[in-house]
């Protein structure tokens, strides 16, 4: 899960898929990164902390990285928020093998908005992100 900074929206789609994993008997080794440097070791952003508690998901323990190229070795997928994440992550990769593994998080390249400068956009992007994921782990049951 990649997002900007690492900080609201990609520790929530961590945090998210999880939890949805776990409760579907996924073994998947889930993570989340941001494009930038900005966040390193921070946790996340106070109002996804709350937004996703609120919602019984638990994204305290996080601590924010930067997406790296081993990245493309260590995961199957790379889903991004997105069009400058998409770019960024793409830029990174090293073959067709590491491009194919890049996708949206939602359909038709759409993308999440960012709730850093809007504390109203948590709770609906927890929603659109919540929906999403819960497809894609839907799809592999």
């Amino acid at each position: 899960m990649v997002c900007l900074g690492n900080i609201c929206r990609s520790p929530l789609a961590e945090g998210i898929m999880r939890t949805l994993a776990e409760k579907k008997g996924l073994h998947w080794e889930i993570d989340s990164a941001g494009t930038g440097n900005w966040h390193v070791g921070d946790p996340p952003d106070h109002r996804a902390i709350k937004e996703a508690r609120k919602q019984g998901v638990d994204i305290s323990g996080l601590r924010g990285r930067q997406f790296q190229v081993t990245d493309f070795d260590t995961f199957d997928r790379i889903y991004v928020m997105d069009h400058s994440n998409y770019t960024n992550v793409l830029r990174l990769a090293r073959n067709e093998s590491d491009k194919a593994k890049v996708a949206y998080l939602l359909h038709q390249e759409q993308e999440v908005p960012d709730p850093w400068f809007d504390d109203a956009l948590f709770t609906p992007v927890y929603k659109l992100i919540y929906d999403a994921c819960d497809g894609i782990t839907d799809k592999e049951q």
